[in-house]
Order: structure tokens, then C-alpha cells, then sequence
């Protein structure tokens, strides 16, 4: 039997843009998607926390070190810029690797910074 469990977590990263009129998708400051390895195309659920949304999207790799978080699309009408938002990715594992698998996870700063 197989379990989907966390793989990694961007914590409290702040919505910096919005752009309804995109086809899709969260962009994401490519050193952020490095630091918990996500990859481009990879599907997220994103959970705002100014709000309650919670929706399921793929990742777009945004210019390193820009601190981007954009809400792409129809995603855009679920957050606005300065949101808090959790972005999630998760895997499958069977149970032996599952009791012993660490996910990724960073928390981020007001500038959408990994803090040390």
C-alpha cells in the first residue's frame, strides 16, 4: 500500500503579484522551489491564510532571488497581493519509507526570504 504524504512546504510566503489574465498556475522564486525540491510543472495545493482558500495548481519557476509569489489565472481571484500564503507538495511512499521520510519545508520571512 502506498500513502501520499508531505513532500515539502514554503510557509507564510506573501503573495507578490496577481495576474487574473495568465493561464494559469503559482510562479514561485526559483531559489525557494530549489530549497524544498519542487520542480517546474509539479502540482501544489496552496492554502491562504488571510482567507481560508485552499486550491490545487502547478508550479512556474520564477527569476532566482526575486522573492515572486504570483497567483496565475483563475488562482488570482483567491488571493490578493500581501496574502499569507502555505504552498504544499506531497509524494507517495510506501509505509517503510514513510515512517522515516523528512519533507522539505522553509518558513520565509516578510520579503519571501528562507529564514536562517
Amino acid at each position: 500500500m502506498y500513502l501520499e504524504i508531505l513532500k515539502s512546504k514554503i510557509a507564510h510566503a506573501r503573495v507578490t503579484q496577481a495576474d487574473l489574465h495568465y493561464e494559469g498556475s503559482i510562479t514561485i522564486d526559483e531559489n525557494l522551489i530549489r530549497a524544498v525540491e519542487i520542480i517546474p510543472g509539479e502540482k501544489v495545493d496552496v492554502v491562504n491564510l488571510n482567507n481560508g482558500n485552499r486550491f490545487t495548481t502547478y508550479v512556474i519557476a520564477g527569476p532566482a532571488g526575486s522573492g515572486v509569489i504570483c497567483l496565475n489565472g483563475p488562482a488570482a481571484r483567491l488571493g490578493l497581493v500581501g496574502d499569507v500564503v502555505m504552498i504544499i507538495s506531497y509524494a507517495f511512499a510506501d509505509q517503510a519509507e514513510a515512517k522515516t521520510f523528512k519533507p522539505k519545508i522553509v518558513h520565509l520571512n516578510d520579503r519571501n526570504q528562507i529564514k536562517t
